[in-house]
């Protein structure tokens, strides 16, 4: 991979032979945990303008019709989260000059708070072709990170590291974007919060070769395309009128604000908040559903089933093909799917269990697929095989479908690649547990085209979570849990136990799919949190967290849910037997100590009685009780030598499962229902917890 600095451009095409389809990563470190920030795509016409609405790609807007664009979203990487974005270069419009990549944050954040900030493309295979890093951010609230742009017939990158202190509203003026701003709820003292990024801007203001002050252009830069312009002057008028290069209409865009229901620029249609109401006579009578399921007995039926309704439906629902085929470097076509496809290998075939195709512009993308389900595991000669089958026949990738999770640094399965040959296959992993979340993302927040399109992931999503489909996700600890778990108890668990890495492994594996879990029910962005700094290696990470499983007997786990203003802590003590769930909450500012406690409470009203809460005065530990004893004497949870109370810590127990499996009694069940008690349960209702000071100073 080629590293570029500031400033500087590159030819796509000089750089790979299948750069006609590229995958964007933006991806940043956070040592608090609590650092993140929202991509933002812009088309641009020859002016530096965006074109339509159509052109302005964000958290509510993921992806264009023409596939051209599509935020794949975040994924968890080997040293902190990485946003992805595909870019099928093909299904650019050709009155598209620009594509400007950007990443804002909100709530007070900046980008100086966040670590690693680092851009990378790809090639459709995943290959990386060019990296570039930002090293100097500061109070930046916003941020350009670079651009592609059209160089004749073909496609260059350019590392543009441009930052703006006023946030996505004033780098989406620059471009003839108008942000429409939304009033938030007036507190209950009558203040009526507004969002600090109000202000538009006029990029007509601006040096139109885009240069920075005191910095002359590079020899090819300038008669290129502009790059962005600088976020030192961003005056306050309205956008250009028509005929100076600015779109006709200039673009209501919604300004940036978190823990909102999600908004769409388009209607689109998705499920109902409240069902309705059934015609059955009672609750024995099922409805009819288009895949049934009770009939399935053995695992080859499961996969020959799950195969078949998870290709049909990928085949007839574009968004959901699309949705999950664009991060394996498929283009943006017509797709066909196909099932038991016999394919020649040596003395007998070979019948992967299904085939994707897709067609745009006379060119093929093909991928084979392999199914598991019901926790069985992949089997390393069956994928080294289909990849042998689709080397020799120029196919594109090989994806793996079952219910085991991947994870940086542990590959689901060996493959040997052969370095001699010139056609790369790539491989991919996909969980069931990610295929249920992208449906539900769908048709429970985001929309599709039309109601049949929601009528069949509906039913595709009532197929997976079927209790007999066998596809449920990560649902086992493996063998090295019952083992580990039982040295712990004894006391005979030695430091450097193998196992323990194993368990370790797996219970990052259940963390990740607790998150999309939630993410997909709540549609927010829910992931994991890694504090280690890029470049890590993963295995040393997880040794040193079964170090402490070893030592300690605790696996804990830091998780963040988009919209919320704290890390979600999650701590299994294998010792006691308990799950623990917490949450750090800030006390409000410039308030009296018990009127904090009092509001908090307030706020608490509908959390659970057995609902631990602890004062924290800095780096120590305060009074604490449970909401059932703290209700009626709040001033209980102030210290009597009358240190300031620095926030709270809101904590949940809940007894855990032994067995390694994911039934009633399951380890994973107990997990995953803690996490869930605890969101819906505190983090919930502490939305009005945030940035809201005291009545009093």
């Amino acid at each position: 991979m080629q590293e570029i600095p500031k400033g500087a451009n590159v030819s796509l095409t000089a750089l790979g032979e299948d750069a006609g389809s590229v995958v964007l990563s933006l991806g940043w470190t956070s040592a608090s945990g609590a650092g993140d920030a929202d991509v933002s795509v812009l088309l641009l016409d020859g002016n530096g303008r965006v074109r339509s609405d159509d052109d302005f790609y964000f958290y509510n807007h993921p992806a264009g019709a023409d596939g051209s664009v599509q935020l794949l979203g975040k994924t968890p990487g080997e040293s902190g989260d990485e946003d992805r974005i595909s870019v099928d270069l093909a299904a650019v419009p050709q009155d598209v000059a620009r594509i400007v990549v950007a990443a804002s944050q909100y709530g007070g954040a900046r980008f100086g708070d966040l670590d690693d900030l680092r851009m990378t493309v790809a090639d459709r295979s995943g290959e990386p072709l060019v990296g570039f890093c930002i090293d100097d951010a500061s109070v930046e609230t916003a941020f350009i990170f670079g651009e592609l742009y059209r160089r004749g017939a073909e496609w260059k990158f350019r590392a543009v590291g441009q930052g703006y202190e006023t946030g996505l509203a004033g780098l989406a003026t620059d471009f003839g974007i108008s942000v429409e701003e939304e009033p938030e709820l007036p507190d209950a003292h009558g203040a009526d919060a507004r969002d600090a990024d109000a202000h538009g801007a006029d990029a007509d203001a601006h040096d139109p070769a885009g240069r920075e002050p005191g910095r002359a252009p590079s020899p090819e830069a300038a008669p290129e395309a502009p790059a962005p312009p600088p976020a030192a002057a961003v005056p306050a008028a309205p956008p250009a009128a028509p005929g100076t290069g600015a779109a006709p209409h200039p673009v209501p865009v919604p300004g940036q604000t978190r823990g909102r229901g999600p908004r769409t620029t388009k209607k689109k249609v998705t499920l109902p908040k409240a069902a309705g109401k059934s015609l059955a006579e009672n609750d024995s009578w099922r409805p009819a559903r288009l895949f049934p399921v009770p009939s399935l007995r053995s695992d080859k039926e499961r996969e020959v089933r799950a195969t078949s309704v998870l290709l049909s439906v990928m085949a007839q629902v574009p968004e959901l093909g699309r949705r999950l085929t664009a991060g394996f470097g498929a283009p943006a076509g017509r797709m066909q799917t196909f099932t038991e496809v016999a394919l020649p290998h040596g003395d007998a075939p070979r019948r992967p269990d299904g085939v994707i195709r897709v067609e745009r512009a006379g060119r093929l993308w093909t991928a084979l697929v392999e199914t598991k389900t019901n926790g069985n595991p992949l089997k390393a000669d069956q994928v080294q095989a289909y990849a042998d089958i689709a080397a020799r026949r120029g196919y594109e990738a090989v994806i793996t479908l079952s219910n085991d999770v991947a994870l940086e640094g542990a590959a689901v399965v060996d493959v040997k690649t052969d370095g001699r040959r010139k056609h790369k296959v790539s491989l991919w992993h996909l969980s069931w547990a990610e295929v249920a979340h992208q449906a539900q993302l769908l048709i429970r927040h985001e929309g599709v085209g039309n109601a049949a399109h929601a009528w069949l992931l509906q039913e595709l999503l009532a197929y997976l979570q079927h209790e007999n489909s066998g596809c449920h996700g990560f649902q086992n600890m493996g063998p090295a849990w019952v083992p580990v778990r039982n040295g712990i108890e004894d006391e005979t668990l030695c430091r450097g136990d193998a196992r323990a890495v194993d368990v370790v492994e797996n219970w990052e594996r259940l963390i990740r799919q607790v998150c999309l879990r939630l993410g997909g029910e709540l549609g927010q962005k829910a992931l994991p949190v890694q504090r280690a700094r890029r470049g890590s290696d993963p295995r040393g990470r997880r040794e040193e967290a079964a170090e402490v499983l070893c030592a300690e007997g605790r696996l804990t786990a830091e998780l963040r849910v988009d919209g919320t203003g704290g890390v979600i802590a999650v701590s299994a003590d294998l010792r006691t037997g308990k799950v623990r769930t917490s949450v750090d909450v800030p006390a409000p500012e410039a308030a009296y100590p018990l009127a904090g406690a009092k509001r908090l409470l307030r706020l608490l009203a509908q959390a659970p009685a057995d609902l631990h809460v602890q004062s924290l005065l800095g780096a120590e530990q305060g009074p604490r009780g449970t909401l059932e004893r703290l209700r009626p004497e709040p001033g209980d949870l102030l210290p009597r030598d009358g240190a300031p109370v620095t926030g709270f810590r809101l904590s949940l127990i809940k007894g855990m499962g032994n067995t390694r499996g994911n039934t009633e009694s399951g380890f994973i069940r107990s997990v995953d229902d803690s996490v869930d008690r605890f969101y819906h349960g505190v983090i919930a209702h502490l939305g009005a917890a945030e940035g809201r000071p005291g009545r009093r100073s």
